[in-house]
Formats: C-alpha cells, structure tokens, sequence
C-alpha cells in the first residue's frame, strides 16, 4: 500500500486515480482556444468526452477530430491515446519502478506482468517499433492522399490503430466523421491497418512468447495459446459470416476487404471502412457481439478478453461433456478462472444493458441502437451508428463512464474497491440446487 494525503492506496486504486487525472488534465488542455481549429475554446462536456475517449482508447466522438480540432488539439489527443494504450501495465510498473515496492502476487496476476523494468522496456519497444513500422507502410498513401501532412497522418493513424483507439483525422478530405471509408478497398491501408489492430490487441505477453520462443509452439504459455487461437477464429469466423451475409453487389475484392476489415476492427479499434447504419441488423450484433470480447489480457484493447470467452466456451463444452474439469492444450483450467470469466460476463453485460436502457428512454432512440452504442462504449471499440454526437448529459455520462470502466477493466475496479484479504474463510455446508 502507498500513502496518498495519507490515505493508503492499493496499486489498483493508484491506476485508477492516475487515468482519472489524466483525463481531467486532457480536458482542461483541450478546452484552451489553441485545440480548437475555430479559436474559441471547446466546451468542458465536448473536451471531457474527447479526453475519456482519447485516454481509454475508445473512438466515440462528439465532435469530428480532423475538422474541429486544431493541429493542437490533435496532438493532444494522440498524446492521451499513447499513454491510455499502454497505461494500464506500463504505468503500474512505472508506480512500482519509481516507488521502490514490489508489486504482490495478486496484482501481477490481474495485471499481467512479470519483470517490472524489463517488461516495461519491451512493452515500449514492441509499441514504437509497431507504430514506426506501420506508419511507414502507410504513408505514401498518405502523402498522396493528404501531401506533406501525409507523414502527421500517417504517424496518427498508425498509433490510433496500434493502440486500439479509432480516432483518425481523415474528416477535413473525405467528410465529417467519415473514419477510413474512402479507403475501404485500397490495400496498402486495409492490411497495414488490420496488421495494427491485431499486434496491439494480442498482448504483449504473446509478444514476449513469440520473441522468446519463436516458431516452438508448444513452449508457449497456455494463456498465449489461447490468445492465438482464439484471434485466429475471431478473425476468420466473422469475415467468413459477413463475406456471404452482406456486402451483396460489390465485387469480390471490395467484398473480401470490407469483410476482413470489419471482423478486425469491432476488437477494438473501432475504425470503420462502411456506414454500420446500412449494414444488416444480423451484421450489426455480430458487430455487437466482437466489440464485447475485445482484445486479450496485457494488451492496448479493451472488452472482457479473448481468454474470458474461450474459458467461457471450454467450460460449456466440459458442462455439455458431463467432465469434472476443463482442459485445453493439455492443461487443467483452474475453477478460480471460470469463476472470474462468469463474473465478468454478467458484469459487461449487466452494465450494457443498464446504459443502453437508460439511454435509450432519456433520449427516445430505439433500443437496438442503444445497446449497439453502449457495447462499443464498454468494449473501448468506437464504432457507432451515429448516434454519439446528439446525445444529452446524461447519455454522455453513461458512455463515459462505460469507457473508463471497458478501458481500466472489471477486474481492476473490483479489487481497487474490496480489500485483496480473504473476506470468507468460513466454509459452510454445501446443499445443491437445481439449474437450467
């Protein structure tokens, strides 16, 4: 425990203060007339939900970046999205680097990390090195989309896709809130995009297995197995569902690239290559459906995590087999994990579905478009069926809070909340229920 105003502070509660700061100071310095193209300053609910959004890597907007905000207030907005992306880890080891304290064995679990300063240092080495090399991919494109801003653009993209965050600045060329629909069939930005996505939303644990121990798949850590697996079915699955189901009338090109983009994007990047408006009502819960999964543990995505669903499905497959324990990859899956993957399924979903109720009565919008917004909001994804920037106060506020919660993690707000003691040592006699 650290002392703050001499209040103890688990390393949970210290992460949560440091993003809440964070966000406040994003808003205070986009309010300033120098981040707005216009000079008159945002107002503190516009700059508030930009900065929420910047700093948990999410994308809904209320106002389009590249027309509203200056060559400034980019800037800062990027800034936030870079610290938000690879806060949750590298600044808990950064708490733990420059307070002197070890981190406990309950932390690192929940957090994902193992050698403070060397995880630290490859997490930094793996993002730049990613975003360098993605922004150099896209960038004759770029520059001949954009001319010399080109090179701004294309370093703003590469780290918003890396990041996971969604924000782009392609609105003052190809219209307000446009996002990469201008480019939903070029190539040379579909595949360095897609590529982006999946490096940042893998973790860097998997990243670290991959540097370690290369092509040898068997000496991998479960969790990375999983992590891989489950990408790969994440991916192929849904671009195989939206290739035949909507897209009709476009030629197979245009047909694959929007497909592939848009079974990567929803985990969690949130950019888009089509109107999800015009998509069908079945494409748009799909969409619903991946943005809720997100990314995996110890990465720049948010939502419950790959492992959350594949311990989910594993478990119903055990329940379904009538076997004692569940296993993958030769290997036990402890109770303690099923457990916590319930728990943060009931949460996310519990959460979603409160927003959007709340939301949908305040503001009179349909249900389905509720829930679709409130599903990006908690998985930090930022796609959206454009209903954000009309929202009141208090559909803000939800969405916000959604964001904080999708980008900090269920898991690090319960235990900054409770104390990490033992709360039920007793073990009561044991009487069974009947289910399902």
């Amino acid at each position: 425990m650290k002392k703050f105003l001499g209040i103890k502070l688990s390393t949970f509660q210290i992460i949560i203060l440091g993003f809440f700061g964070l966000i406040i100071l994003g808003a205070l310095v986009l309010m300033l007339p120098v981040s707005v193209k216009s000079g008159n300053g945002a107002s503190f609910t516009d700059a508030l939900f930009t900065s929420v959004s910047a700093v948990c890597v999410t994308g809904l907007v209320v106002r389009d970046t590249a027309t509203y905000w200056s060559d400034f207030g980019q800037a800062v907005i990027l800034v936030l999205i870079q610290i938000g992306g690879l806060g949750i880890v590298s600044f808990a080891a950064f708490i733990a680097t420059v307070s002197g304290r070890k981190i406990g064995l309950l932390e690192r679990s929940i957090l994902q990390i193992g050698g403070v300063v060397k995880m630290t240092g490859f997490i930094f080495k793996i993002a730049f090195a990613s975003e360098l090399i993605g922004a150099l991919l896209v960038m004759p494109r770029f520059i001949k989309a954009f001319g010399s801003k080109g090179i701004f653009v294309s370093f703003f993209h590469s780290i918003s896709a890396f990041c996971n965050a969604g924000f782009d600045i392609m609105g003052d060329k190809t219209g307000a809130f446009s996002s990469l629909t201008a480019f939903s069939s070029d190539f040379s930005i579909v595949i360095p995009t897609c590529l982006l996505i999946i490096a940042g939303g893998i973790g860097f644990l998997t990243w670290e297995d991959m540097a370690t121990h290369t092509f040898h798949l068997k000496r991998y850590r479960l969790q990375s197995k999983i992590i891989l697996t489950s990408c790969i079915i994440l991916i192929l699955l849904p671009a195989m569902i939206l290739f035949f189901a909507e897209f009709g009338g476009l030629s197979l090109k245009e047909r694959f690239a929007l497909s592939l983009f848009q079974a990567v994007t929803p985990r969690t990047a949130g950019f888009n290559t089509v109107d999800l408006a015009s998509m069908k009502g079945s494409g748009q819960v799909l969409t619903g459906i991946l943005m809720l999964i997100g990314g995996s543990p110890g990465s720049t995505a948010g939502g419950m995590k790959t492992t959350t669903a594949a311990i989910l499905a594993i478990n119903a497959v055990t329940v379904i087999r009538r076997k004692k324990s569940s296993q993958l990859f030769g290997r036990r899956v402890e109770a303690d994990a099923i457990r916590t993957a319930a728990t943060l399924l009931m949460m996310y979903l519990a959460l979603t579905f409160t927003g959007a109720y709340i939301i949908s009565i305040a503001e009179g919008l349909p249900m389905g478009s509720c829930l679709f917004e409130c599903a990006s909001a908690i998985g930090t994804v930022g796609l959206t069926l454009g209903i954000t920037p009309g929202l009141g106060t208090l559909s803000r506020t939800i969405l916000e809070g959604l964001m904080f919660f999708g980008r900090v993690g269920g898991l690090t707000l319960m235990y900054a909340a409770v104390s990490s003691k033992e709360t039920d040592p007793a073990q009561y006699p044991v009487e069974k229920i009947s289910l399902g």
